[in-house]
């Protein structure tokens, strides 16, 4: 639900990421945004976005989201 979310609201989604090997309860959710300000205005417009209050309402009946963990990364090469 969350991949033409994230891009309605201007960011980039990546895809889900599951591991090959090892832990198998961990998936990662990779999108970025053009700037930390871009994903600010992101979280604001979901907090009020009908679509994401339904993605949010999936989640919270299916227990499909155990933990939700932020990470902020930057690129090592440009």
């Amino acid at each position: 639900m969350w991949i033409p979310l994230v891009n309605k609201l201007g960011g980039t989604h990546h895809g889900y990421f599951l591991p090959h090997e090892g832990a198998n309860h961990i998936a990662y959710a990779l999108f970025t945004f053009p700037s930390l300000a871009a994903y600010e205005e992101y979280r604001a417009k979901m907090a009020l976005d009908e679509e994401c209050q339904i993605a949010y309402k999936f989640a919270e009946d299916t227990k499909c989201i155990l933990s939700y963990e932020r990470s902020f990364m930057r690129p090592v090469f440009k």
